[in-house]
Order: structure tokens, then sequence, then C-alpha cells
């Protein structure tokens, strides 16, 4: 190779690496982001919502399987356009029986009134119910994960914050979601089903691990969207309504992926990650989640290979092919894990799914460098407030991490990565991460379970 040749070809190397060199969170950086979540999370455990940037909430879940739960239990696992309907059966703690029913909600229900949303989702309940269980079944308490900003002020009391996806439905915001179901449910009067529980799917998340490994202390959704709970000492929790009970832990929610909405944290966008939000459905609302999510990763690769392209770095000399990246979110997540495999030959993977059959091998190695400093970012950012978690649970000798969504299960080094970074911040603390499906169904089954229990 001609020496001129290999001397262009360092020097665009070495213009490639300038130009990403701030997407590397160096330890430095890191450990400053780490400091300004910890500031952050004390202020949410004072405040609550009003308080911080994480949307910190108190779930008011003070106890978790213990083997003694016993019967039968609902839950409504509704966050989107599709839900579902469950039904758990329980011996000694134990998952004997399950049944579900999937239902979907009709844009006139999702927009219209909230009496009328509540009372179609009592319907299906009521349908399902007679469905599966025989007259005159002993009331039957119903776990509710309900996937939408709200404030809690007990396990039972959760008042709806703002509607987001499809729904906005009318009369909703600023009322107890638990009451308006639980309104529903006796207007139909030979329904005998009690809501007791509301929760989230992240919560629902670590109540699933914990049932799967009793040394879960966290559950993370590392999917489309991005949030972690774990279960906190009762005494560190100042935003508490009601009676605590002589509790010793609480499940915290901080939806950390709206981290930095203060912009608090705004030395770590890059032109990239401005260009996203500002184009995003909601600028400058969950930050933190914009950095790394499902949702997010293509676009963010996407957009810098377009800012490299402009540069003359990225397939400078095939403008034709090149086009393809110019729509919005035609690099996908799901394409991106792709370009991580080992001894994968990059350009056949994606030659189909991008439509591009000329790139050059330096143009798809820029690619595939790309992606692996975006997924390095993404292990980094969400190990941070995963080690500041771990770091609370002094306690405990050995904390597993309940994790569920398509990003962690699907991209192959998220895992390993992860574990890695972590390992960098806490050294001398035992963890694992490991996969936990379901926490938004089976984790309000299991919540219904407990409350019944400690209700008895």
């Amino acid at each position: 190779m001609e020496e001129a040749t290999i001397l262009t070809m360092v020097k665009q190397a070495e213009k490639v690496n300038e130009f990403l060199k701030p997407f590397i969170i160096d330890e430095e950086k890191s450990a400053k982001i780490k400091a300004i979540f910890e500031q952050e999370l004390e202020l949410g455990l004072k405040h609550g919502l009003k308080g911080s940037s994480l949307q910190m909430e108190n779930t008011y879940v003070m106890d978790l399987t213990n083997g003694k739960e016993e019967g039968q239990f609902l839950a409504l696992d509704l966050g989107g356009t599709n839900f579902r309907v469950m039904l758990m059966e329980m011996h000694q703690g134990i998952i004997e029986k399950e049944q579900v029913e999937y239902y979907s909600v009709a844009e006139e229900t999702r927009l219209g009134s909230g009496d009328k949303l509540f009372d179609f989702l009592a319907e299906c309940i009521a349908d399902f119910v007679h469905k599966n269980l025989e007259k005159g079944h002993p009331q039957m308490p119903l776990g509710f994960t309900f996937s939408f900003p709200i404030e809690q002020t007990g396990l039972n009391k959760g008042v709806l914050v703002s509607w987001t996806k499809s729904f906005n439905a009318a009369g909703v915001v600023g009322q107890d979601a638990v009451k308006l179901l639980n309104d529903a449910i006796e207007r139909l009067r030979d329904l005998n089903v009690k809501v007791v529980a509301i929760l989230n799917d992240t919560t629902g998340t670590l109540v699933k691990g914990y049932y799967d490994d009793k040394s879960t202390g966290i559950g993370l959704i590392l999917g489309t969207g991005c949030n972690g709970a774990y279960l906190e000492s009762a005494k560190k929790v100042v935003h508490w309504c009601g009676d605590r009970r002589d509790a010793k832990e609480v499940i915290i929610d901080p939806e950390f992926g709206a981290f930095g909405d203060n912009g608090c944290i705004d030395f770590v966008k890059t032109k990239v990650d401005r260009e996203l939000d500002n184009d995003s459905l909601l600028p400058k609302s969950f930050t933190y989640e914009k950095y790394f999510a499902g949702k997010y990763l293509g676009e963010l690769a996407r957009l810098a290979l377009v800012q490299l392209h402009q540069r003359g770095l990225f397939m400078s000399e095939n403008d034709k092919e090149y086009k393809h990246f110019l729509e919005k979110d035609a690099f996908t997540a799901a394409m991106l894990p792709q370009t991580q495999v080992e001894n994968a030959y990059i350009g056949e993977v994606l030659k189909q799914e991008l439509n591009i059959q000329n790139a050059t091998k330096d143009d798809w190695a820029i690619l595939k460098h790309v992606c692996n400093i975006l997924s390095q970012r993404c292990a980094i950012l969400v190990a941070i407030p995963l080690s500041v978690f771990i770091n609370r649970m002094d306690t405990k000798e050995h904390v597993a991490i309940a994790v569920t969504g398509s990003l962690y299960r699907f991209h192959p080094q998220l895992k390993d990565l992860l574990e890695t970074h972590i390992r960098k911040i806490v050294p001398n603390r035992s963890f694992h991460t490991f996969l936990s499906d379901d926490g938004s169904g089976k984790g309000a089954g299991l919540v219904a379970a407990v409350a019944a229990r400690l209700s008895h």
C-alpha cells in the first residue's frame, strides 16, 4: 500500500476519533455524573417529585414475597393500546398456575372521558373473571400496573401526573387511578374484585426479580426506555405519607430516565445529543434515557454518521447510497447490536436492511466503531445509578439486579459491559445482573398477593 494512502487513512481515523471524543465518558466525567446523581437522589428522597430532576416516587411496597402467599390474585397490566388481565394461583409462595387474556383500548376510549376508560377496563376485568372463576368466588385482590407518571401517597393510592403515549382521557389527571378503577368495578355490582395496589413496570420487575432470586435489590428496565427501582432503608425516606408500619425497607422508584432534565448534567451532551433532543417529541425531558435507551440509540448512531459524512469521513464517495441514512430512524437500535457480533462481517449483516451495496470496508469499520462507542456510553451511564443503588444497600452482602428489556436481552455485549463498569465504580461490592421478564404482569399479581397476606 502506498505511503500516501496509509497516511490518508491514519488522518481519517484521527479525525473520526476526534469527532467521537465527546461521546466518551472517562473516569473523571463518570465520577462527576455519579456525584450529581447522588445529590439529586437525596433531594428526591426528601421532597419527592417536586425536589429533583429524578422524578422520585415512594412506591409504599414495604414487603416482598416470603413463601406464605396463598390463594388467587389478579393483575391488570395497562401500559399502552394493548393490555392484559392475569390470574395467578399461589401455594406456599409459589406460582402454580396462571391464566392471561389480552384486550385492546380503542382510540375513542383512550381519548374520551375518564369514566368511559375506567368503565371499559372494569368490563374487561369482568369478562376475564366470568371466564376463569366460578360464581361465588371470594373477593379477588388485584394489582394494577399503571405505566404512567403517578404521585403515590400509599400502596393503593396513585394520582395521575400526566398522560403519556397515546392516552389522553379527560378528567383523570390529578385523580387517584385506583379509586377510579374501584369505582368503575363497583358500578358493575356483580364484580367481586378490589384493587389493592398500584405500581409501574419497574417496581414490578424488582418484585418479580425477588421472587426469582431472593438476593434481588434492584429492578431495571433497559429497552425502549430505561428506569430502575431499588430497595431503600425506610428510615432514609423523608417523603412519606401515612403510617410507616415499622417498615424496614421500601421500594423507591427514581424514574432516572428524567435525570438531568434540570440541566445538571448538560456537560454530557454532544452536538448529536442536542440535535436528537431538539427533534424529539418532548425536548428537554427524559434527558438521561435519550443518551442510550433503545428508542434513541439507533438514531444517535445515524445522526453521528450523518455528521461524519458531512466532514467527508463516512461514505464520502457514495452519496447515492448514503442518502438512506438521511431518513429519521433509518438506522434502528435493533440494527446496532448486529454491529457488535464477534467475527461478523458487518457489511453482509446490514446490506439488506440498509439497502447499501457498495460501502467500503472502512465505512463499515467506522459504523461499527460508532456503535461500539455508543454501546460503551450506554453501559457506563446505566452503571452509574445502579452503582449508587448498590452502595446504598450497605447491609446486603450481595445484590442481584433483575433486568428486563430488549436492549439488555438482544445486545450481545451489553450485559458484560454493564457489569464491567459497575465493578469499576463499586469494586468492593458483590452483585450480578440477570434477566427477569414479566414484572408488569406477574409483578403486579405478586404485590397483590403480598398485600393480601399483610392484610390478614
